[in-house]
């Protein structure tokens, strides 16, 4: 899929991009070079393939470092009192958002 000069433009009219002619046209042959390596990637064969959880698993194996789920800061009233300084709106202690679903 190649772009054209008119596609061009009204991708930046869409962004709100104001390109002048030089751009347009660096603009225009990135984009259908970024296309090209796209249909380049979508022409590989990748039937077979198992998905990685990390690009190093292709060549060793890799564990996942996973910490205990536990609380690491403390909670005193000092902290929470400086932390809900910082917000505009507290009921007891909370933070208030606005309603967003009615």
């Amino acid at each position: 899929m190649a772009l054209t000069d008119n596609d061009v433009t009204r991708i930046a009219r869409l962004a709100r991009l104001q390109l002048d002619d030089g751009q347009r046209e660096r603009v225009l042959t990135d984009l259908n070079r970024i296309f090209g390596l796209v249909e380049a990637l979508q022409a590989v064969d990748t039937g077979g393939v198992e998905p990685l959880t990390h690009p190093i698993a292709a060549v060793q194996d890799v564990a996942l470092r996973l910490r205990d789920d536990r609380v690491t800061e403390p909670s005193d009233a000092d902290t929470r009192a400086a932390l809900l300084a910082n917000a505009p709106a507290v009921q007891d202690g909370l933070f208030l958002v606005p309603k967003v679903i009615e």
